[in-house]
């Protein structure tokens, strides 16, 4: 091989690394909310998780990437020890597809219809459907389908120019002699693994294999120990992103490595033994694109046939192998995984699962501020500033999460998703603030002995009751995203507003005729004060998720609106106003 056939190699090697990584990276994207729907669909079941890896392997053309969200999962609490490792076998059988995709480079003949399954017939074509999305789509889905064609059209470019600069090999002594020595079984399985590591894809080491075969000087029995050690050198990815991760994470990556590893050595016992016993002559045999694809297939099935059965010893060697330190506090579930950036629809879903949690929370600190006002006690005010501060910390994580993930390519539906998280949470925060300033002050009318008039009470409880169903109401439109819900929310903030008034109004009363303390009456103001407020940030809530489920975000021309002119608007506050009406003075 001549200088320039070198230089024609590496040029090809480029070009397919690259369309393999462009491809994979729009697949992803593209597939990102049939990800989070499988995800939410995962059981515990065996078959379902095999098929879960299987499936998402297939589509986004890397078990890498596929193990390496995995390990996100399973660090970020989505997914169990036994969940993740059903998933990680799926994928070795799902990253076959590549191959066969790229076996596509062997087809011959002169039969038009074959002719148009060869690559340099149909590349072109989808080359030019992409280019002409990717210029011309307004749409990002178009545009993104524009760039997964012109990646697969780069792949299998560089994948036949790549076989083209190796075809001058075919009869080449050195080559044959630099080939020999993969007839040794295990260095063969050192370098496939070698490779992957190095390449970080084991679809991508298979190409090059397939590659190189055109040259007709790789024997069956040379591809078949280098595609075993490409399911080793793979575990590189998943081991790498486990560095820093909780111990059932980095046991997930554990399994991937064991599961690989002992399924590799029972397929080259088995080989070895068989070449050993039988004269086969197909291993003499050169191997195209096509056999390589089929023994990558057969390997892994077969692995997978064998080590299905043993998932349980795969997670107990794992625990043994990192097991739990007693001594050691319990470990704390990282609330984002930086690992799932790659993979921003399921990294959105994370965000809003932990926003949920964060919204209980707000809520939970509500509902013991408001009991505390029945009832003061130390641990209800220890209970509401730790729930405050866990809010303090929600905020301040999946803030910095979003943001950053804002940066990344998202699709519409996602940008608008992550958006509508940032608006929201900080007003959950904001909820959880207001809650310690009720316990406050219940703590301080416990200090100083203040106590409110019958009256005053049985108007405190009114409003306490319609803050509640505000706050709940808020939060159960979040998290299950019931829009009829969120629209119910402004008629009874705008009645929330209305009570306030009236009970400051009342209080003044009862002060000027002497009936309730100047002192109580500064409490009185606060705690009104924040329980309207927490109902402001409750609007601002259902506004933001009723804007966004219409793809807009204007919370203010849309409370606007909705006051202007809307007679559910008015039924809805006249509804609340008869629920929460005061008794008479």
């Amino acid at each position: 091989m001549d200088f320039f056939k070198v230089l024609e190699l590496v040029g090809g090697l480029c070009l397919f690394l690259f369309g393999m990584n462009l491809m994979g990276t729009y697949l992803e994207k593209s597939a990102g909310s049939g990800l989070k729907n499988i995800l939410g669909r995962l059981t515990s079941g065996k078959f379902i998780g095999f098929l879960t890896g299987l499936a998402v392997t297939a589509v986004i053309q890397s078990s890498s990437a596929t193990t390496v969200m995995v390990v996100g999962f399973v660090n970020s609490g989505l997914m169990t020890l036994r969940q993740a490792i059903n998933v990680i076998i799926g994928a070795n059988v799902g990253t076959t597809v590549t191959a066969w995709i790229l076996s596509l480079t062997g087809i011959e003949g002169s039969n038009f219809f074959v002719r148009l399954l060869t690559p340099s017939s149909f590349v072109p074509v989808l080359a030019l459907v992409g280019i002409l999305l990717y210029m011309g789509a307004k749409k990002s889905r178009r545009k993104d389908i524009g760039v997964i064609l012109l990646g697969f059209a780069t792949l299998m470019f560089g994948m036949e120019t790549m076989s083209g600069a190796v075809s001058g090999l075919k009869g080449d002594p050195t080559f044959a002699s630099i080939l020999t020595m993969f007839d040794n079984p295990i260095l063969g399985v050192l370098a496939g693994a070698l490779l992957t590591a190095i390449i970080q894809s084991s679809s991508a080491s298979v190409g090059i294999l397939q590659a190189l075969s055109s040259t007709g000087q790789i024997t069956v029995g040379m591809s078949v120990p280098i595609i075993m050690g490409q399911n080793i050198g793979t575990c590189v990815t998943a081991l790498i992103s486990s560095v820093g991760a909780n111990r059932n994470a980095r046991r997930a990556s554990l399994v991937h490595l064991i599961f690989n590893l002992l399924g590799t050595a029972a397929m080259l016992l088995l080989f070895s033994l068989a070449r050993a016993l039988f004269s086969i002559p197909m291993l003499s045999e050169s191997a195209d694109a096509f056999t390589i694809a089929v023994c990558h297939s057969v390997f892994n099935i077969v692995c997978t046939l064998l080590m299905f059965p043993l998932t349980g010893l795969l997670e107990y060697l794992a625990v043994r192998l990192i097991p739990d330190d007693k001594n050691a506090p319990a470990e704390r579930v990282i609330a984002v995984d930086e690992r799932l950036m790659a993979t921003p629809s399921v990294a959105i879903s994370q965000c809003r699962r932990l926003t949920m949690d964060m919204a209980r929370s707000c809520i939970d600190a509500l509902q013991s501020a408001l009991t505390a006002l029945e009832g003061y006690s130390d641990d209800l005010r220890k209970l509401v500033v730790r729930e405050e501060k866990d809010a303090d910390r929600y905020e301040d994580i999946l803030g910095s999460y979003l943001v950053r993930l804002n940066s990344q390519d998202l699709s519409e539906a996602d940008s608008r998703e992550a958006a509508q998280l940032l608006h929201i949470i900080g007003d959950f925060e904001r909820i959880s603030d207001h809650a310690v300033n009720v316990v406050e002050a219940a703590g301080e009318l416990q200090e100083k002995g203040i106590a409110f008039t019958g009256a005053a009470k049985r108007e405190l409880a009114v409003l306490c009751a319609a803050v509640m169903e505000c706050a709940a109401g808020t939060v159960a439109a979040f998290c299950y995203g019931d829009e009829s819900m969120a629209v119910r929310i402004e008629p009874l903030e705008h009645t929330v507003d209305k009570l306030k008034e009236q009970l400051r109004a009342r209080h003044i009363r009862r002060m000027q005729q002497g009936n309730c303390s100047i002192e109580a009456g500064f409490v009185w103001s606060d705690l009104i004060t924040n329980l309207e407020r927490v109902t402001d940030h409750c609007s601002n809530v259902a506004c933001c998720l009723v804007e966004t489920g219409h793809n807009a975000l204007g919370m203010h021309s849309y409370t606007h609106a909705l006051r202007a002119d809307n007679a559910n608007f008015s039924a809805l506050c006249a509804e609340y106003a008869k629920k929460y009406a005061l008794d008479e003075d």
